[in-house]
């Protein structure tokens, strides 16, 4: 089986050390609201003459290529 599609172990016991990811997303979207203001002058709306399932598609492509490339880097100590 391919070692990119095997289940992964399960998550180790919660350490209280370490950050809540959701906490971190969640500031990482406001972040990315807050600058997306910025630079266009406006939060993001419906109905703004975008595709949004076309720059949603398109984003999750450049994730798959930056994901993958990591993978490699990890893999081959880069």
């Amino acid at each position: 089986m391919n070692k990119l599609i095997k289940p992964q172990r399960k998550p180790r016991k919660n350490n209280k050390n370490k950050p809540n990811v959701w906490d971190l997303v969640i500031q990482d979207m406001k972040d990315r609201d807050k600058d997306g203001f910025q630079k266009y002058g406006v939060h993001l709306q419906p109905e703004n003459g975008r595709n949004s399932l076309i720059d949603a598609y398109q984003e999750v492509l450049d994730l798959a290529v930056y994901l993958r490339q990591r993978i490699y880097e990890d893999e081959n100590g880069d």
